[in-house]
């Protein structure tokens, strides 16, 4: 697995399903509605926010750049302060190092702060298969796991549910897997974190092992850095007596000083705030102070496929920080879900191409396909990305590649007939012209299924019958071809002078 849920399908068909759901597009509005307006408010403090996303942009842009050299600077730093430093190729490689740290220490459960790369490996499923429980602690990821659910959002993983939701799978699912939800458990919100609270306590005291991602990674002292809201990652970071941190390639960056930029613009992105309540940062091994074994695994899982695209290689400046799906009108009307990855919105719609490839057979390879085209390209995704991810560009970009991977199919694609009718029009004079005067003739046909005027009274055609045409323009206007083509007025009219 990796960052796709399997089985799901192609995003058209997920997201007609979630459009139905008008108890999900209720949740998805409020809550993208409220980050967007405190995010708007906190940049809107910082005079300098352009120049600000200049830095942030510079900083990660110079480390993709150079990144084979920092990579190296890391585990140098990293070993030299006496953290063990893995390297995993794929996600099998990266779970089999975690699980097997697991079982060298006896541990049948491990805590885990909140982290894309784990998910997108699959960790818990695959700790899981070796009789190893992995809690989530962060509170939104706890009622995911509790919910048997999936994640939908980046920040946010339950920003599908409501509090009401909330109070059922609290009251149905902690007893199963330890300390039970009050029985007189309400669904204010203070009183769903306190719950959560008391159940995680027993959790975060017993356990030994501890998995964390890492936002940054710092080549030039070995640092990590996790940033959060609530606590618990600083309960999972000091508190077990070994801790494993999965990172992705992407999150060095060359030295202490780069994190300045990074960590002004990704809380103010996030969740709307001037600064994280809880910053963590480590640095191998402190003799009596946090876990006295420290591993590191690096992963690539996709990611130099990622680099080696001279557009799409900008997608790994994220931060993760999920402003773009804040802004997203698709992601507000469908959730992250119909996605089908950990990484939803405009981010996912160029990440999981980018990691897994295009143009590939099988389900799995529809889906990630389908991705690129998920998005209306209104632009609203890089107006607010902090380190000025061209998204529309690479999800453009995208769109060909999906294109070309696909001309060699043996049942060539409606859109792929379509072009090259119009290759074949356009190729020769005559055959052009010939189009012309049935173009004319069409539009007398068309006509007859309805009309609408659109802006400067030109004609439209309504809906025309046919599976694919129907479709088409039960969605669009479709202009209605002139009855008399610009070569036939220009013999008309001598060039206009008539």
């Amino acid at each position: 697995m990796s960052g796709t849920f399997v089985g799901m399908p192609a995003f058209p068909t997920a997201a007609r399903a979630a459009l139905a759901d008008t108890q999900l597009r209720h949740n998805l509005a409020h809550a993208t509605g409220t980050i967007r307006a405190k995010r708007a408010a906190v940049v809107g403090e910082v005079e300098e926010w352009e120049d600000l996303r200049l830095a942030g942009a510079a900083v990660k842009e110079a480390a993709l750049r150079d990144l084979d050299t920092h990579l190296v600077r890391l585990e140098e730093s990293l070993t030299a302060r006496g953290a063990t430093v893995h390297w995993a190729r794929d996600a099998a490689e990266a779970n089999e190092v975690v699980a097997r740290i697991a079982r060298d220490h006896g541990a049948e459960e491990v805590v885990k702060v909140k982290s894309m790369v784990t998910q997108e490996i699959g960790l818990n499923e695959a700790l899981a298969e070796h009789g190893i429980a992995a809690w989530e602690t962060d509170l939104a990821e706890l009622i995911v796991q509790l919910g048997d659910d999936l994640p939908s959002h980046i920040l946010v993983p339950a920003i599908h549910r409501n509090r009401a939701e909330v109070r059922e799978i609290f009251l149905r699912a902690m007893g199963e897997v330890g300390r039970p939800a009050p029985a007189d458990l309400t669904d204010e919100p203070a009183v769903l974190a306190g719950a959560a609270r008391e159940h995680l306590r027993e959790k975060f005291l017993r356990a030994k092992v501890a998995v964390s991602g890492a936002n940054f990674a710092v080549a030039e002292t070995g640092t990590l850095v996790v940033v959060e809201s609530e606590g618990n990652g600083r309960m999972c970071l000091t508190l077990p007596e070994v801790l494993v941190s999965v990172v992705g390639i992407e999150k060095v960056v060359p030295t202490f000083a780069d994190l300045d930029p990074l960590l002004r613009l990704l809380p103010r992105s996030s969740t709307g705030e001037r600064m994280n309540p809880y910053t963590s940062t480590w640095t191998g091994v402190t003799p009596g102070d946090g876990p006295q074994e420290v591993h590191v695994v690096l992963l690539d899982n996709g990611r130099t496929r990622a680099l080696a695209d001279d557009v799409g290689r900008q997608a790994l400046r994220c931060i993760r920080c999920s402003a773009c799906l804040n802004a997203c009108p698709v992601y507000e009307r469908t959730g992250g879900h119909a996605y089908g990855s950990v990484y939803p919105g405009p981010i996912g719609a160029i990440l999981n191409p980018l990691m897994k490839g295009t143009g590939r057979p099988g389900l799995e390879g529809e889906q990630t396909d389908s991705l690129p085209y998920a998005s209306s390209l209104c632009g609203a995704c890089f107006e607010v990305c902090p380190v000025r991810i061209d998204i529309p560009e690479v999800l453009v970009h995208l769109r060909s590649k999906v294109v070309d991977g696909h001309r060699d199919d043996t049942v060539p694609k409606a859109e792929a007939l379509a072009m090259r009718a119009a290759a074949w029009s356009f190729g020769d004079s005559r055959r052009l012209g010939w189009v012309e005067r049935a173009s004319g003739v069409a539009g007398r046909v068309l006509t007859r299924f309805g009309r609408t005027t659109l802006p400067g009274g030109r004609s439209a055609a309504g809906r025309i019958p046919g599976p694919g045409a129907a479709a088409w323009t039960g969605a669009r206007d479709l202009p209605a071809p002139p009855r008399e083509s610009f070569r036939a007025w220009w013999r008309r009219t001598d060039g206009g002078r008539s």
